[in-house]
């Protein structure tokens, strides 16, 4: 049987997933299809929080680069699982706000080892209905990242993210949604996407 219907978003950092995963979960709530919010996160603000209390630069600097990446693996693993769980048990829609794509890139964009092994384990969580690419330009994400005032991105990074999402093989399946409008704008371009799926 078929599962609930699982709506992901994806992007850089800064693309504005988390804040149009959750308007996009009062909608179709509110449009009569029940849905939840989940946040499928590694916990780099976290670990970087910690390691700079520390005396450290980042995560990566205070765990290791082998460390590191499994650490966020597995806590982005864990939170999948909860997802899918908590999705199953209620048959609510499940908006998730990062899925398994997000912890490929974040990997590939860092130059990281492992990533082989991360998406034979990452096999067993299932693809979503739809998976939207929130495209936003590095500039403009840097530019929001820096406005939340929770953590800083560099140019750089945010371009090898990009690349990362763009160089994925599953990349031509995905749906791409200007992400550098303005938040109405993407919520319509999100909606036009969605629609079909919940009248279906």
């Amino acid at each position: 049987m078929a599962g609930p219907l699982m709506i992901a978003l994806v992007g850089v950092d800064g693309s504005g997933k988390s804040t149009q995963a959750r308007a996009l979960t009062r909608r179709l709530t509110a449009g009569g299809t029940p849905a939840s919010y989940f946040e499928n996160a590694g916990g780099r603000p976290l670990w970087n929080r910690l390691a700079r209390t520390l005396g450290r630069r980042d995560g990566v600097a205070l765990f290791g680069r082998t460390l590191y990446p499994a650490l966020e693996a597995t806590v982005r693993a864990l939170a999948m699982s909860r997802t899918l769980l908590w999705s199953r048990l209620t048959g609510r829609t499940a908006v998730l706000d990062r899925w398994t794509w997000c912890q490929y890139v974040i990997m590939a964009a860092r130059g990281d080892r492992g990533g082989r092994a991360v998406r034979a384990a990452y096999a067993l969580f299932p693809r979503p209905t739809v998976v939207c690419f929130l495209a936003t330009s590095p500039a403009v994400a840097r530019d929001r990242v820096t406005a939340r005032g929770i953590d800083t991105e560099e140019l750089a990074h945010l371009r090898a993210l990009d690349a990362a999402y763009r160089a994925l093989p599953e990349f031509g399946t995905v749906v791409v949604v200007d992400g550098d409008g303005d938040p109405d704008e993407v919520a319509a371009a999100l909606d036009r996407v969605v629609s079909p799926l919940v009248r279906g």
